[in-house]
């Protein structure tokens, strides 16, 4: 992502930031899970996928961001991502962002073609996307490049909850860093052009981790996943590794998906979790 970018029409972190501040710090998610379309009544084919994803667009809409997990539409094959891609419309059309948790990463040609498919012009493009930067923080180029161009953003795995990340983002580097550092520091470095304000490369960092990168310089967002049912507590965000104010957005999937299939139970269960993180913007 070239440097400069910061001048050009407002890009990914500024539009965030914005829409923050209007519809409050909280990125809801979209996770047809076999076990919560039972749970919902609904079959577990491309019919029940549909309805799920509808329910929660019409519940989901008037949020600052609304996140889709690719990989549960993607198991449905071509009709899954047709639903997907409904979504998407959907979501934009109200007025939602719309970030793609496909966590994508490659090297080359094969991640500029990931990245035309999800920061594009391809039907599935999304206002973000989530990415994998364990090839090498430098084979997100293409995705990065091409988001920088469109006005897109990349949320870049740094610290994740799953045990088994530790082993790797834990370790460290020549001169004591950790790896997962590493990854913050390197979006740091893309964001620089635009500070003050958010920049538009992004990092994920799990909401029960012990212990977490230092956020302070990222001049990015911060997507904390687990809040909620997965046992991150929302009062406990704020000044997440020395994050500044409206920097932390954090995204909470079962907690309020529990409250289906009813579009105004969804809708309101969505509006008690903001109104507990509002303390966040």
């Amino acid at each position: 992502m070239a440097a400069g970018q910061g001048g050009q029409e407002p890009g990914f972190g500024v539009r965030l930031a914005d829409a923050v501040s209007a519809r409050g710090p909280l990125c809801l998610g979209i996770d047809p899970h076999p076990e919560l379309l039972e749970a919902w009544g609904l079959p577990q084919s491309v019919a029940g996928l549909a309805a799920f994803s509808d329910i929660c667009v019409a519940a989901f809409g008037g949020f600052a961001v609304v996140k889709p997990q690719v990989a549960f539409f993607e198991s449905y094959g071509a009709a899954g991502y047709a639903v997907l891609e409904t979504a998407i419309a959907g979501l934009r059309e109200a007025g939602a962002l719309v970030l793609a948790d496909a966590k994508r990463g490659d090297i080359g040609t094969t991640m500029a073609a990931y990245a035309r498919a999800w920061v594009g012009d391809s039907p599935l493009a999304c206002d973000a996307v989530t990415a994998s930067p364990y090839l090498g923080f430098g084979a997100l180029d293409p995705l990065l490049d091409l988001a920088g161009a469109t006005g897109r953003g990349v949320f870049v795995l740094a610290a994740t909850s799953n045990p088994e990340g530790a082993g790797v983002q834990r370790a460290r580097l020549a001169g004591g860093r950790s790896i997962a550092q590493a990854m913050v520091d390197s979006a740091a470095d893309i964001n620089r052009p635009w500070r003050p304000r958010l920049g538009p490369v992004g990092v994920v960092v799990g909401a029960t981790l012990s212990e977490v990168p230092d956020l302070s310089t990222l001049s990015g967002p911060v997507l904390v996943p687990g809040v909620g049912a997965q046992g991150g507590r929302p009062e406990a965000l704020g000044g997440l590794g020395g994050a500044a104010q409206g920097q932390v957005l954090p995204a909470v999937s079962r907690e309020v998906l529990r409250a289906g299939p009813d579009v105004a139970a969804l809708r309101t269960a969505g509006e008690a979790m903001r109104d507990a993180l509002a303390y966040l913007a």
